[in-house]
């Protein structure tokens, strides 16, 4: 039963879905959410260590100004020019409240992101859905034509791990009067990135997380970085203290030693061409990603069914319940012994349902 107590608006939406978390202790192989598969630094577990009590007695920087010390230096900008939050989910409810009116709209590619459309409609703004180019590029005409306040650009892009180079990105910031925001939660993993399209547009956000690349997801960070009048509207609208001492300094520390997540994501892309050269083998088509995962449509076409295949046999991955990704598999990249186990999995159900096949001729 729904309080009407709440919104019409809430009533009415689902909320998002995430990914499956395990209980505490479960012997599983997790390729489901898109964690970085090595710890974080040592450097991060003894800024940890030595946080003092009064650290946590007392309010946080509400600014979180030694991260953003650090973070400007890191990407060559000045600190206002950055905004900290509770993850990038929060960077993202940030700029949601700042730049769509209620009534407006928020576009963005689909299939991406499924937090967008839940944005929006938090906010009592509409949202519109347009479809990829054939290739995954990016249909600029489409999202200029839905006269949006803003858009969102998940680049790379999840579930698809493919990625927009920045020369197409800056073309859609030209021609876009709104908000252009680049989620660039897995860009370290990539090629490219768009960061340098901040100091050319006023109307570009670029969004991180320490999530992912820095493997710090159970601790909740992320950033954007945009012209400081973007960034001081946003400060308008963020809670008096979004992010918490410990989280403040591991995530510093985690940026002063990109030296050690720079290995780990060159141990990401290594795992990630194996992994798609030897789901190739299998049958699988996949997409060429620059994430820490990828985009597999299944030989038989039923994702369902490897999905929860897998899920018998220990192993998560990430299926979607929605359409044209039905027949698809996400799939991160984790430790060898972890892929090796996915891709013996698969094998395992493959063999197994060629047997079945076979009994009933």
């Amino acid at each position: 039963m729904k309080s009407p107590l709440a919104r019409k608006t809430i009533r009415e939406m689902s909320g998002y879905t995430p990914g499956e978390q395990p209980p505490a202790g479960a012997r599983v192989v997790k390729l489901n959410t898109n964690e970085n598969p090595f710890p974080p630094s040592e450097k991060v577990m003894r800024a940890i260590r030595e946080i003092t009590p009064d650290a946590l007695r007392r309010y946080p920087d509400p600014l979180a100004n030694a991260f953003r010390a650090v973070a400007a230096r890191v990407h060559g900008v000045q600190p206002e020019m950055i905004i900290a939050g509770n993850g990038s989910d929060d960077i993202l409810t940030i700029a949601t409240r700042t730049f769509i009116p209620l009534g407006g709209t928020l576009a963005f590619p689909e299939p991406t992101y499924s937090l967008y459309p839940v944005l929006a409609r938090l906010q009592d703004a509409k949202f519109a859905a347009v479809d990829w180019e054939k290739d995954w590029s990016l249909p600029i005409d489409a999202l200029l034509a839905t006269k949006a306040s803003a858009i969102y650009l998940a680049n790379p892009n999840a579930p698809s791990g493919t990625f927009v180079p920045p020369v197409n990105v800056a073309e859609l910031a030209e021609k876009f009067a709104g908000l252009l925001l680049v989620d660039e939660a897995y860009a370290d993993f990539a090629e490219g990135n768009c960061m340098s399209l901040v100091s050319r547009f006023s109307n570009v956000i670029v969004s991180r997380t320490m999530s992912k690349a820095y493997s710090l997801a159970g601790l909740r960070f992320g950033y954007a970085v945009a012209q400081e009048q973007v960034i001081a509207e946003m400060m308008k609208v963020k809670d008096s203290y979004n992010c918490d001492a410990i989280s403040i300094v591991a995530a510093t520390a985690a940026l002063e030693d990109r030296a050690y997540a720079a290995k780990t994501w060159d141990y990401v892309r290594s795992e990630r061409e194996r992994v798609t050269a030897e789901l190739k083998k299998l049958r699988f088509a996949v997409l060429p990603s620059q994430a820490n995962f990828v985009l597999a449509t299944c030989p038989d076409g039923d994702g369902r069914h490897i999905y929860q295949s897998l899920k018998d046999r220990g192993i998560l991955a990430r299926y979607f319940d929605l359409p044209g990704l039905r027949d698809k598999l996400r799939i991160t990249i984790g430790m060898r012994e972890d892929n090796d186990a996915l891709l013996a999995a698969i094998k395992s159900i493959a063999d197994q349902t060629q047997r079945s096949q076979a009994s009933r001729k």
